[in-house]
C-alpha cells in the first residue's frame, strides 16, 4: 500500500505540473483529490485495515493529500500569474465599490453583561470573579443554607464530588471576597452558574447572573432600595416603576422580590406578566445581608450592616429585548443573532 502511494504521488505530481491551463489543473485535481480518486478511497478503506497498518497507511496518505493540495494551488498560482488574471471578471467596472465582508458581533447576553457593570461601576461598585467550581462551604454552607435544603439535593446541584459542585449561583463570589477583605466592601458578581434544571422556554441548565453586596456601617434597605431604582431605572427605561415585595431567602433577614411594573401592557395584564401578578413582573431577589452570613467570614454583625441582590442576566434581556425562550441564546442560530 506504501509502495502504491508512492507512485500515485509521483502521477499526481507530473500531472499537475505538467497542467497549462486552469481547466486542465482542475481535472487533475479531481482525479487525483476528489471524491471518488483513488486517495479518497484509500483514506475511507483505512477502517478495514489492522491497528498497526492502519496507522502506518494512515499517516502516509494524510501526507500525500497535503502535499499534493499544497502543489495544486502552487499550480493554480503559477497558471494565474502567467495568465495576469487578477481574479476579476472580464470587462468588470474597476470603480465600483468593493464587496462588503460581514462583520461578527458580540453575543447579546455579552452586551448585556457589560452594559449591567458599566451601570453598577458608576456607582462605585468594583469587579469581583471566583471559580466556577465550588465547595459546598463556600456555596451554601457560608450562605445560611441549611445541610436539608433542597438547593442542596442532586436534583437540584451538578455535583462532581460529595463536597465538590458547579457553583448554583455567584454569592459563593461575596463569600471569598469578604474572607479576604475587611470592610467596605462594595462589589457585584457577574458570572457563569449551573443548576439541574429541565430546560423550557424560561429555564436552563446554565445560564448568568448578576450578584451585588454592599457592606459598611449603618447601612440600611433604603440604601438597597435607591441602587437598585438606579439601575432598574438606567437598564429598562426612566419610567420604570419599582416595588418590594416580601420574601425568604436564607442569606438575607429581611428578604424582597423586585418587582416592575409591566411595560408591556402598563399593568394592565397580559401574557408576560401573567394573569395573577397584577401588572408586575418579578426581576431580581434582595435583602439585608443575615448575621449568619456575617459571623461565617469573620465579621462582626453588632457593627457591619450590608444588603445583597441578584438577578438573572437572561431574564432581564428577555424582559428587555421581548425574547420569548431562553434557548434563543445558546441555539447558534444566526437569524436570531443578527437581530442584535
Amino acid at each position: 500500500m506504501i509502495e502504491r502511494l508512492d507512485a500515485l504521488e509521483a502521477e499526481a505530481a507530473r500531472a499537475m505540473d505538467a497542467a497549462r491551463d486552469p481547466g486542465t489543473l482542475e481535472e487533475a485535481r479531481v482525479r487525483w483529490l476528489g471524491r471518488k480518486s483513488e486517495l479518497t478511497q484509500i483514506l475511507r478503506g483505512l477502517k478495514d485495515l489492522s491497528p498497526g497498518e492502519r496507522s502506518t497507511v494512515g499517516a502516509r496518505a494524510n501526507r500525500l493529500r497535503e502535499s499534493l493540495e499544497r502543489r495544486y494551488d502552487e499550480a493554480r498560482a503559477r497558471l494565474t500569474a502567467d495568465s495576469g488574471d487578477d481574479g476579476a471578471s472580464p470587462g468588470g467596472d474597476v470603480t465600483l465599490p468593493g464587496r462588503s465582508i460581514p462583520r461578527g458581533h458580540e453575543h447579546l447576553i455579552s452586551q448585556v453583561l457589560a452594559e449591567v457593570r458599566s451601570i453598577f461601576h458608576g456607582m462605585g461598585f468594583a469587579l469581583a470573579e471566583g471559580p466556577q467550581v465550588e465547595d459546598d462551604h463556600h456555596n451554601f454552607g457560608a450562605l445560611n443554607i441549611p445541610p436539608d435544603h433542597p438547593a442542596r439535593a442532586e436534583t437540584d446541584t451538578f455535583y462532581l464530588k460529595p463536597d465538590v459542585l458547579l457553583r448554583t449561583h455567584t454569592s459563593s463570589v461575596q463569600i471569598r471576597t469578604m474572607e479576604r477583605q475587611q470592610p467596605p466592601v462594595r462589589i457585584i458578581c457577574p458570572g457563569r452558574v449551573y443548576r439541574n434544571e429541565a430546560v423550557d422556554a424560561t429555564h436552563h441548565f446554565e445560564f448568568h447572573q448578576v450578584e451585588g453586596l454592599y457592606v459598611d456601617e449603618l447601612v440600611a434597605m433604603s440604601d438597597l432600595k435607591g441602587t437598585l431604582d438606579h439601575f432598574l431605572k438606567r437598564f429598562f427605561g426612566p419610567d420604570t416603576e419599582m416595588r418590594f415585595s416580601p420574601s425568604y431567602f436564607p442569606f438575607v433577614e429581611p428578604g424582597a422580590q423586585v418587582e416592575i411594573r409591566c411595560f408591556f401592557c402598563g399593568g394592565k395584564g397580559c401574557p408576560v406578566c401573567g394573569p395573577l401578578s397584577g401588572g408586575w413582573l418579578e426581576v431580581l431577589g434582595a435583602g439585608m445581608v443575615h448575621p449568619n452570613v456575617f459571623r461565617a467570614v469573620g465579621y462582626d454583625p453588632e457593627r457591619w450592616t450590608g444588603y445583597a441582590f441578584g438577578a438573572g442576566i437572561e431574564r432581564l434581556t428577555m424582559l428587555r429585548h421581548g425574547v420569548p425562550d431562553i434557548r434563543l441564546f445558546y441555539d447558534g442560530d444566526v437569524r436570531f443573532l443578527h437581530q442584535f
